[in-house]
């Protein structure tokens, strides 16, 4: 479990100098839409990828094995062409947590990008500079390992990923310059370039604030104290609703409720004041109609 000193390290995170590695990322490469070509590529994609994640130290923050970020990338090829060594397709990815006290982990963030488009060829080390953005498969790798670990520092302190998000911001803003899809400013609004900077705008500043109420003060108090726990989450669903008031055409409070929508209601369902558990239903229809069958079983 990593603890609060994280608060006090990271504003002094810098880019990689070769300390511990961050992420525990399990990678999965699948091509099962490709046909006539032989899966020793695919397979060699895949261990480079997971080694790209797992073996660079991002930060020059110290982690224990045991304390690394835990996450997945399921990486859904849909076109390959070998005489260009070109590939197609999409990310679906999670990034999860351990709850203090529990065998539960929880999850942080979790959703898909479907604009992948890059360029591999079989064996080429993948290598990363900061300064340099001429591979956009290293690109989009790089840009979700320091989002992973800037989103999970800010569950452990308020606004404690900061400095790591700063370089995701400074990876889309160089990326501006790549011509495949997924980077353009404004053009999409669940695209890499929405994420980061609606996260980081000041406007949605309550909805970052919310991710070290909702886990350091409420899930990781639940095994000490339910009621208090649950209480937290309430307050951090109400950050939520500020939020998505502050700016209602982000897309985050919703993708927010996408993935935490059977864990809201396990932790409502049967438990609360009747008070409670009608405000989390209402700020939850608010922000995401689509999944009233499952806000209405929190009554």
């Amino acid at each position: 479990m990593r603890t609060l000193l994280f608060a006090i390290l990271a504003f002094c995170l810098l880019p990689s100098k070769g300390l511990s590695q961050e992420l525990n990322c399990t990678v999965k490469v699948i091509h099962s839409q490709i046909q006539g070509t032989s899966t020793s590529v695919f397979e060699t994609l895949e261990t480079a990828i997971t080694e790209f994640m797992n073996n660079h130290a991002w930060t020059d923050l110290q982690y224990q094995k045991d304390e690394r970020i835990e996450c997945t990338m399921n990486i859904t090829l849909t076109k390959y062409d070998a005489s260009s060594d070109r590939f197609s397709g999409e990310i679906l990815f999670q990034l999860a947590r351990p709850v203090f006290n529990s065998s539960y982990n929880t999850t942080v963030f979790s959703m898909k990008d479907a604009s992948l488009e890059f360029t591999y060829k079989e064996y080429d080390p993948l290598e990363w500079n900061e300064n340099n953005l001429d591979n956009n498969l290293t690109a989009v790798l790089a840009y979700y390992a320091y989002l992973f670990i800037g989103l999970d520092l800010d569950t452990f302190s308020p606004l404690g990923g900061t400095e790591v998000l700063h370089i995701v911001e400074n990876i889309v803003n160089n990326a501006q310059t790549l011509s495949e899809p997924g980077w353009a400013a404004f053009k999409d609004s669940k695209n890499r370039h929405a994420i980061i900077n609606d996260y980081m705008e000041s406007s949605m500043e309550p909805f970052r604030q919310m991710q070290y109420k909702y886990y350091r003060s409420g899930l990781d108090e639940m095994a000490n104290n339910a009621d208090r726990g649950r209480t937290a989450i309430t307050e951090a669903l109400e950050m939520l609703d500020e939020a998505h008031h502050n700016k209602p055409m982000s897309m985050l409070p919703q993708i927010f409720t996408d993935f935490k929508r059977d864990e809201i209601v396990s932790i409502y369902k049967g438990h609360g004041t009747e008070k409670e558990k009608q405000s989390v239903k209402e700020i939850c229809s608010n922000i995401n109609a689509s999944q009233n069958t499952y806000w209405n079983k929190i009554k």
